[in-house]
């Protein structure tokens, strides 16, 4: 288990001043389209709080274990959720980005919970009382123990198991809510463990066999897993479940859209004979020609990465970089947005962006300063239906714990009180009127 968005790690450096000059020397204001949707986002086992059924919370309990403590409470959203939509409301958003726990709702293979599902049709119906469109996950990598158990997204009949928790939550659910989302970057799954160094590799390995033993199974593969035994068949079976999870949705719903949130970095050409092309088609290009199909391609960003004929160039010397040591480069989420439009001709919902710091001023001036480069994408007539900021609140972010933090607000680990942060009314600011 991994956050996906910080897994390169380095020494952080980087502030607020040189970024807010940056954006001050570019900004030329642009209104976003009417009916433009101003959202933040989260994820159900990141906030939620004691998600025993979930194949992240076995991981983060067993010996050994990569986690450095468990989830515990988390921000106890299963019990606060409608604080954080109050928060999303105040900040004048119209939209909120959440996620179904696919272990609460089927805690055992074929047993379907109505109280869980009536939860989650609270908190969409929350949403709508409130004028927040709901941007509903139905899969934000974790699976019930039950279905990691039987080998996860590596087993047979997966995608056809997950096509039928979809179906059965939309039933449910289906009516009120304003965009699906199936899954959550899958187009990186297995592919993640050739950058991972190889100590930490096999600490994670050792994890899901510790995972095993304690399920009684021979092989336990969680949704967010680092180590894949056969990446090639976790990336077929996870195109199928796509396809079969929108089937199932719009069976129910048909105008209901449907898409799929993927992980794009900025990637750039550096030189003669550079490989950036042929990895985008590695890293994008199955999932992309799939999201021709839908309703929306979910497009979700936090760095580029530059390419020679060799490999991965380094950052230029004068770059800012986040907590983690990635990049910060504001463009990057305007060029991933444009490449996911160029190649699949379908409008773009940015269903995560945000920036990993301590240091708030940062982050106040990253939200100005990307959102000014996306109203210059949409500006050139790129679609962009709407911006879900990761992240509302801080959340556990998974091997990391709760040191990295990328919310809007932040959570007192003991009494679970939200406190907004400065970059909060930035983004506050943009939202309201429309224009960055």
């Amino acid at each position: 288990m991994v956050n996906r968005r910080t897994l390169i790690a380095g020494s952080a450096a980087g502030g607020a001043l040189a970024l807010g000059g940056w954006y001050a020397a570019r900004h030329q204001p642009h209104a976003f389209p009417r009916g433009f949707l101003w959202g933040a986002a989260t994820a159900g086992h990141q906030i939620e709080g004691n998600n025993t059924n979930a194949d992240c919370y076995l991981l983060e309990t067993v010996k050994p274990t990569v986690f450095p403590y468990p989830s515990g409470m988390a921000a106890n959203s299963f019990a606060l959720w409608a604080v954080d939509l109050d928060l999303a409301k105040g900040l004048g958003l119209n939209a909120y980005r959440f996620s179904l726990e696919w272990a609460r709702i089927e805690p055992a293979e074929g047993r379907f919970s109505v109280p869980m599902l009536d939860h989650y049709k609270a908190i969409i119906e929350g949403c709508r009382a409130r004028g927040l469109a709901p941007v509903v996950t139905f899969n934000h990598f974790t699976t019930p123990c039950w279905f990691a158990a039987r080998g996860g997204w590596l087993a047979e009949g997966a995608a056809e198991l997950f096509a039928r928790f979809c179906g059965r939550a939309a039933q449910h659910l289906g009516a009120g809510i304003a965009h699906a989302i199936t899954l959550n970057e899958p187009n990186l799954a297995g592919r993640l463990q050739a950058l991972v160094p190889p100590p930490f590799l096999q600490g994670d390995k050792a994890m899901a066999e510790a995972a095993a033993r304690a399920s009684g199974t021979r092989t336990f593969v969680a949704g967010n897993a680092l180590y894949i035994a056969d990446p090639a068949r976790m990336q077929a079976n996870l195109l199928v479940g796509h396809t079969l999870a929108r089937a199932a949705i719009k069976a129910v719903r048909p105008e209901l859209p449907v898409g799929v949130a993927l992980a794009l970095f900025a990637d750039e050409a550096i030189g003669p004979n550079s490989l950036r092309d042929a990895k985008q088609h590695e890293w994008y290009g199955a999932w992309l020609d799939l999201a021709r199909h839908d309703d929306f391609v979910g497009v979700q960003n936090y760095e580029r990465w530059r390419w020679d004929d060799k490999g991965r160039v380094k950052p230029p010397h004068f770059s800012s970089f986040n907590t983690m040591g990635s990049e910060i480069y504001p463009p990057s989420l305007a060029n991933a947005v444009r490449y996911a439009h160029a190649v699949t001709r379908r409008p773009v919902l940015i269903t995560e962006h945000g920036l990993c710091t301590d240091r708030d001023a940062l982050r106040a001036s990253f939200i100005s300063a990307a959102l000014a480069e996306l109203g210059r994408a949409i500006a050139d007539g790129v679609p962009v239906l709407g911006y879900m900021h990761w992240s509302l609140i801080d959340t556990y972010e998974w091997i990391f714990g709760y040191r990295n933090v990328f919310g809007l607000h932040s959570v007192d680990r003991q009494t679970f009180a939200r406190t907004a942060r400065p970059s909060a009314a930035v983004y506050a600011r943009i939202a309201q009127a429309n224009a960055a």
